[in-house]
C-alpha cells in the first residue's frame, strides 16, 4: 500500500508572524504543499523550504476563489499522493473558519491529520488595539459572533436579545459586510446607542487601523475613514480602555514601511530590530553572498599562515568563508594561534566569536580608515598582513599598509552578486508611495538597488518622498553619488545605531 501524507490544519494566527505557534513553524518547515488562505500572512511562507510548493486557494468574500470542496479535493490528493500538506488558516482552523468542515472531509478519506491551533484574532487584535475583551470590573463574559452566517441556515441562528442584554463583551469576526445590520439589530434588541464599539481593520499588523465610536456613530465612522474587511468589531465597555492601552499604535515606528536591502541572512537582524519599534519591513535583498570563483588564492594563504603576523577581517561576511576554508583543509582555530587578529567592527568580531576566537584589535572607528589608524598604533608597521575581504572592496586599507612598509596580501573569501530568486515588486511599491523608508548597510546594496530601476529619472522621481538612511559614511557616499539624498546616517557603523537613528528621524519628523 502507498504510503500517504500526513495534512496538517494549522493556525496562521491574526496576522502579525511573531504569533505564529512553535509547532505550526515546525509544520510549516516540513511540509511539502501549503495551501494558504487571504488572511495568513504571507511571510510564514518564508518558514517554507524553498521547494515546498504554495497553493493560494484565499477567500475575501467577494471575487473568484476556489470551491470548499475543491479545497478538501486538493489537500486529500496531495496526501494521498505521500505529501506532507499543511493547510495555512488565518486565526484558528477552529474559529469561525472552515477547518471543522476540512477536518470532517479528511477524516472521512480515511487519512491522518493534526489541528495545530493558531491565536484567534477575536482575543489578539482587540489586545493589539489596546481593548482586553475581559475586565475584573467591565466585563465578566466575552461572546465571539460571527458576522458572516451560512446563507444555508436562512434566518439568523444567533440569539440577538441574549446578545443585546449581556454586560459581557461582543466580537463580531468577519462582520463588516454587515455592520450596519448587526448596529441595528443590537439597538433593536434594546443595546444601549452609547455603548463603545471598536472596528480594528488589519489588527497586530503594521497597517493596522482602529476606529472607536458608539452603537449610534461607528457606522457613519467606519464609512468616513473608509474602513473595509478584513477588521474585527468588538462592542463594550472594555473599549474605553483604549485611550489608556494602546501601546501598539502608539510606537514609534508604527505604519512606516522601510524597505531592507540586506542579504536575505543577514536581513533580519535589522527587520527584527525595526519591526520591534512598529516598522512594517520589506526585505527585498539586493546583494547575495557568493564564494570566490576559486579558492586557489586562499588556499596558497592557508598554507603559509605562519608567516604572517596580522590576520584583518573587513566585513562580517568574510569571517564565516575564511574558518570554513580552514576546516576544508582539516584545521581549526589553533591555525591562527600566532596570529594577532583585527575586525572592523564589533559585528565582525562577534562572527569570529563563534568560532572560539576574540580579535586583537577592534577599531572606535568601524571603517577602514580608523582600521589603519588603529593598526598604526598597534604597531603594524614592516609587518606582514593577510587581509581577507570581497572581491569588490575599496583600496585603501592594503594601499595605506603598504605605505608603512608592510608586506600585504589580499584573498578574496566571498563576492557579492545580484541576488536570484523572487523580490517584491519595488517599482509597484514606490508608484503606490507604499515605502517611506529604504536602507543601505553597504555600497553593493546602493548601486545593485540601482539597476533595478529602467532609468535615473524613473528611480529620482519614485524615491522623491522616500527618505534614504545609510549605515555609515562610505554607503552614505556611494548613495549621494548616485543622486540620492541621504536622510540618516548613524555616527556609529552598526545595526544599532542604525535602528536608534531611524526612530529619531520619524520621531522628530512626526
Amino acid at each position: 500500500m502507498a504510503k500517504v501524507g500526513k495534512i496538517y490544519l494549522v493556525g496562521a494566527g491574526p496576522g502579525d508572524p511573531l504569533l505564529l505557534t512553535l509547532r505550526g513553524k515546525i509544520c510549516l518547515e516540513q511540509a511539502d504543499v501549503i495551501f494558504y488562505d487571504y488572511l495568513a500572512n504571507p511571510a510564514l511562507l518564508n518558514l517554507a523550504r524553498p521547494s515546498a510548493q504554495r497553493i493560494y486557494v484565499g477567500r475575501r468574500g467577494r471575487g473568484v476563489y476556489e470551491d470548499q470542496e475543491e479545497v478538501n479535493r486538493l489537500m486529500i490528493e496531495q496526501s494521498r499522493a505521500g505529501k506532507t500538506v499543511v493547510r495555512l488558516k488565518g486565526g484558528d482552523p477552529f474559529v469561525f473558519g472552515r477547518g471543522g468542515e476540512e477536518a470532517e472531509a479528511i477524516a472521512a478519506a480515511g487519512l491522518p491529520f493534526e489541528v495545530v491551533p493558531g491565536v484567534t484574532s477575536a482575543v489578539a487584535v482587540p489586545a493589539y488595539a489596546g481593548i482586553p475583551v475581559t475586565h475584573r470590573t467591565l466585563a465578566s463574559t466575552v461572546a465571539f459572533v460571527t458576522g458572516h452566517e451560512g446563507a444555508a441556515k436562512g434566518e439568523s441562528l444567533l440569539e440577538w436579545p441574549r446578545l443585546a442584554t449581556s454586560d459581557g463583551t461582543l466580537v463580531f469576526l468577519m462582520g463588516m459586510k454587515n455592520l450596519g445590520a448587526i448596529i441595528t439589530r443590537l439597538l433593536k434588541e434594546g443595546k444601549s446607542p452609547e455603548t463603545p464599539v471598536a472596528v480594528i481593520r488589519w489588527g497586530t499588523r503594521p497597517s493596522q487601523r482602529t476606529v472607536v465610536g458608539t452603537l449610534a456613530d461607528i457606522v457613519e465612522s467606519v464609512e468616513a475613514e473608509e474602513i473595509g474587511p478584513p477588521a474585527v468589531i468588538v462592542v463594550g465597555a472594555v473599549v474605553r480602555l483604549r485611550e489608556q492601552l494602546n501601546w501598539f499604535e502608539t510606537r514609534p515606528l508604527f505604519g512606516k514601511r522601510i524597505l531592507v536591502t540586506r542579504p536575505r541572512d543577514q536581513a533580519p537582524e535589522l527587520s527584527e530590530r525595526l519591526a520591534a519599534y512598529g516598522a512594517e519591513c520589506i526585505e527585498a535583498p539586493t546583494i547575495e553572498i557568493v564564494p570566490p570563483e576559486e579558492w586557489a588564492e586562499v588556499d596558497a594563504a592557508i598554507a603559509e599562515l605562519v608567516r604572517y603576523q596580522w590576520l584583518v577581517f573587513t566585513s562580517v561576511n568574510g569571517v564565516a568563508p575564511f574558518m570554513e576554508r580552514l576546516k576544508h583543509h582539516h584545521l581549526d582555530a589553533r591555525a591562527l594561534a600566532g596570529l594577532r587578529i583585527c575586525c572592523i567592527g564589533p559585528r565582525t568580531a562577534q562572527e569570529l566569536e563563534r568560532y572560539g576566537l576574540r580579535p586583537d584589535l577592534i577599531p572606535s572607528e568601524f571603517q577602514a580608515e580608523g582600521l589603519i589608524e588603529a593598526m598604526k598604533q598597534a604597531g603594524v608597521a614592516g609587518g606582514r598582513v593577510l587581509i581577507a575581504r570581497a572581491e569588490v572592496a575599496r583600496e585603501i586599507l592594503p594601499e595605506q599598509l603598504r605605505l608603512l612598509g608592510c608586506d600585504v596580501r589580499v584573498v578574496v573569501v566571498y563576492r557579492t552578486v545580484f541576488p536570484v530568486g523572487d523580490r517584491p515588486d519595488l517599482l509597484e511599491r514606490l508608484q503606490m508611495q507604499g515605502v517611506d523608508m529604504v536602507t543601505f548597510t553597504s555600497s553593493s546594496t546602493v548601486l545593485n538597488f540601482v539597476k533595478l530601476f529602467p532609468g535615473s529619472t524613473e528611480m529620482h522621481r519614485l524615491m522623491d518622498k522616500v527618505a534614504v538612511a545609510c549605515i555609515g559614511p562610505i554607503t552614505a557616499a556611494t548613495a549621494t553619488e548616485q543622486g540620492f539624498f541621504v536622510a540618516i546616517t548613524p555616527v556609529e557603523n552598526t545595526v544599532p545605531a542604525l535602528v536608534d537613528a531611524i526612530v529619531r528621524f520619524f520621531s522628530a519628523h512626526n
